[in-house]
C-alpha cells in the first residue's frame, strides 16, 4: 500500500490534532524503540531457530554405535556401579 503526500499529510494532522505538539516526539520516538525492539526479537528468533536446525542435523549425523548385546549388557553394568558409588 503506497501513500502519497495528502494521505501522509493528513496523518500527520490527524496525530498532532489528538496529541499536540509536544507529545509528537515523544511518540516518534517510543514508535522508533518499539521497531528496534521488534526488529531484534526477530532477530533472536531467527538465530534460535537456526541454531535448533543445526543442533538436529548434528545428532541426525552422528555415527550410531554398533554395540552387540554383551557389550551393551556390560556397559549398563559399569555405568550401575558407577551410580551406586556416588
Amino acid at each position: 500500500m503506497n501513500f502519497g503526500g495528502w494521505e501522509i499529510f493528513l496523518v500527520v494532522v490527524v496525530l498532532f490534532l489528538l496529541f499536540g505538539a509536544s507529545r509528537l516526539p515523544q511518540l516518534a520516538k517510543s514508535l522508533g524503540q518499539s521497531r528496534k525492539a521488534f526488529k531484534e526479537g526477530m532477530r533472536e528468533a531467527e538465530e534460535d531457530d537456526l541454531a535448533a536446525q543445526q543442533l538436529r542435523r548434528s545428532e541426525t549425523d552422528r555415527p550410531v554405535a554398533a554395540l552387540t548385546d554383551a557389550e551393551l549388557k556390560a556397559e549398563m553394568e559399569r555405568r550401575e556401579e558407577a551410580r551406586m558409588e556416588h
